[in-house]
């Protein structure tokens, strides 16, 4: 067995001659990569290594690519390929732990750029066009965090041996055997340092892979695939690692690495090898200080401090500009009384852009939904009153309206109808506290429709919601549906195009698939999520339910497919209990499914639907369109935007 070389001898490997005329680096060993030359490790992309050596592929920043090539290629076969071995420690950790964001693969590539490959799915190593091509000639073990239904990944957490293509030849869920045999489950996303020992025997045509939280190697290999890859690896070739983050971003982090040709690589000591900074210890020291220097500053300069917090606290300053818009500004000190001081016993619910309390204003007694909004950016604030007053401008019977706001330093704050019945979520999803009828259900997104065509067609200027979804729909005392949470919206003159192009907001799982393309929200992206909202009101579930069997995750996928089968009534809310009318049901999921084309220009209009809707076109539509469903991933969304976008549209919240 080769012994561990020093780190600043790591690449300084010894030589053995393979053939008469060539000689090639046999073994590489790194405890750790402090040491390491620049100038003996390729890095691309966002790849660096960090001072306390260990090396970080990717980061926090989505949709981005990490490579860590050794620098020179290796002869990895002669008439036929040879036997290699090796083993390295790694570790995912997700920006959102439950939510994981792709992963890793170990790599031997006839290129150590990799250019043109994509980030999300393709993890840094091919693109749409090159998945399946054999002349691609590339070998991968991939670690990841992500189901992708594109490539029919079995889970968010799953070894997978890919050979031309991110498709797995091979998968299995991550987990290892223990000393006495028996099989246990790892979390690659768990933010611990997990060690990998890839094995190829060229004698037995074998691969073998096993993962461990420990230094030592399992008896047993976790994925075993019987394989020649002489016809897959050429005479010279990279070895390295590479990684991508997606919509939701995980930092890859490699601890150490060793590699054998023709021998078994050596595992790796976990205590020899640096460790990832404990969150807890980082936050603790953090507080000592913070709590340190503010009683310090507290003890020299108490009674001026206090008084100067409660200046700037409760001071309300109005700058002249505001005076020119509407509606009506309240003061902070009124809502901060109406709130109840902002408690969180008034608190109604919050998401990505703010909290919503339930307030009683101190005058007239009527009761508000106050949203406090967090905004950072100063440079902006006065063209966001300005769009929020002229937003407070809209008057429909089916939109929350606007009652004014309130401006306190970087704080705005949004008054809005109190709402007594909630949001329209609530009664669909996970353990209703009431079942809606099918009347109730249909009276809701006929009034949802109308007030979105008084926004997209009826109202001065044309206004984009861009949050069309169950949450932001609110119910008034009489079960009527409304439309609110502007906080995203968008207006542009009629007759005008969106010339707009911003980042992708919204809620995922509702997203458009142009949307991630262009960044330009239009009427049809609204459509396209009013779309998801019709199908969650006929089945009562999300526009993906994870804990569904596979062929029902997908909300979209599922109805379509029950429609083609003639079975539609399978697909409606059980918890109806077969009261409704079969005709209504079927006019909802054929406009749910029109809605969500993953062609923009196949949609409906807003004007069409509230006529179907309301029985003005005397029957149902033709359902003629042919979703190209073997294209389809996010609900509906063409594979352009990667299928993390639509794997974590599970929460409903805002980004």
């Amino acid at each position: 067995m080769t012994k561990p070389l020093k780190p600043i001898w790591v690449f300084f490997s010894f030589l053995i001659l393979t053939t008469p005329t060539f000689s090639q680096v046999d073994s590489i060993f790194y405890r750790g990569f402090s040491d390491v030359d620049p100038n003996n490790l390729t890095l691309n992309g966002v790849a660096t290594i960090q001072p306390n050596g260990i090396l970080r592929l990717t980061n926090d920043t989505s949709r981005l690519i990490g490579h860590a090539f050794h620098p020179s290629p290796l002869q990895f076969k002669n008439a036929t390929a040879f036997s290699f071995s090796t083993a390295f420690v790694f570790a995912i950790v997700p920006e959102y732990p439950k939510l994981g964001g792709h992963g890793l693969a170990f790599t031997i590539s006839t290129s150590k750029d990799l250019h043109g490959a994509l980030p999300s799915q393709y993890l840094g190593l091919l693109n749409s066009s090159d998945v399946g091509n054999f002349s691609n000639h590339i070998f991968a073990v991939e670690f990841d965090t992500v189901q992708d239904f594109e490539f029919q990944d079995i889970n968010d957490n799953h070894i997978g041996i890919d050979i031309n293509s991110l498709q797995s030849n091979a998968s299995a869920s991550a987990a290892f055997f223990d000393d006495t045999g028996t099989k246990q489950n790892l979390s690659l996303k768990s933010g611990d340092r997990i060690q990998a020992w890839i094995d190829y025997d060229e004698a037995e045509k074998l691969l073998n892979v096993s993962v461990s939280p420990f230094s030592t190697k399992p008896s047993s290999p976790i994925l075993s695939f019987p394989v020649d890859l002489s016809p897959i690896l050429q005479q010279s070739m990279y070895v390295g690692f590479s990684a991508s983050t997606g919509l939701l971003a995980s930092s890859h982090y490699l601890f150490g690495w060793s590699f054998q040709m023709n021998g078994a690589a050596q595992s790796l000591d976990l205590s020899s090898l640096p460790s990832l900074p404990h969150p807890t210890k980082k936050n603790t020291a953090f507080i000592i200080a913070a709590t340190s220097s503010a009683a310090l500053l507290v003890l020299i300069s108490v009674f001026a401090a206090i008084y100067l917090f409660r200046k700037i606290k409760n001071a309300d300053v109005i700058e002249p500009w505001e005076l020119e818009y509407g509606p009506h500004r309240f003061s902070y000190k009124e809502l901060k009384i109406a709130t109840k001081g902002f408690r969180d016993k008034e608190l109604l619910g919050f998401g990505g852009f703010g909290r919503v309390y339930r307030g009683t204003l101190p005058k007239s007694k009527t009761q508000v939904a106050v949203k406090r909004v967090s905004h950072e950016s100063k440079q902006g604030i006065r063209e966001f009153v300005a769009e929020i007053a002229s937003i407070g401008r809209l008057r429909h019977r089916n939109l929350v309206q606007l009652q004014g706001w309130c401006r306190r330093r970087g704080d705005l704050m949004l008054v809005y109808d109190f709402m007594c019945n909630g949001s329209l979520d609530k009664y669909l999803f996970d353990e209703p506290k009431a079942t809606l009828s099918w009347n109730h259900r249909l009276k809701i997104v006929r009034g949802v429709a109308a007030g979105l065509l008084y926004l997209h067609e009826e109202w001065e200027q044309v206004v984009i919601h861009r949050d069309v979804k169950a949450s932001n729909v609110l119910l008034d005392g009489e079960m009527n549906g409304r439309l609110g949470d502007f906080g995203l919206a968008r207006l542009y003159e009629h007759g005008t195009t969106n010339p707009t192009t911003t980042r992708v907001v919204g809620t995922l799982g509702y997203l458009a698939p142009e949307l991630t393309r262009t960044g330009k929200a239009t009427t049809s992206s609204d459509v396209f999520a009013f779309g998801a909202l019709l199908l969650e009101v006929v089945c009562g579930r999300r526009p993906i339910e994870r804990k569904a069997m596979p062929e029902e995750m997908v909300l979209v996928e599922w109805v379509w497919e029950k429609w083609r089968e003639g079975r539609v009534v399978e697909v409606v809310d059980s918890r109806m209990g077969g009261d409704y009318r079969v005709e209504e049901v079927e006019l909802v999921v054929k406009l749910g499914l029109m809605c969500s084309h993953p062609v923009a220009s196949e949609r409906p209009s807003l004007r069409e639907l509230v006529r179907y809707l309301d029985g003005e076109e005397g029957g149902a539509p033709d359902l003629s369109i042919n979703l190209p469903l073997d294209q389809l991933d996010q609900g509906g969304q063409m594979g352009m935007i990667g299928m993390d976008d639509f794997v974590h549209s599970y929460p409903s919240s805002s980004i």
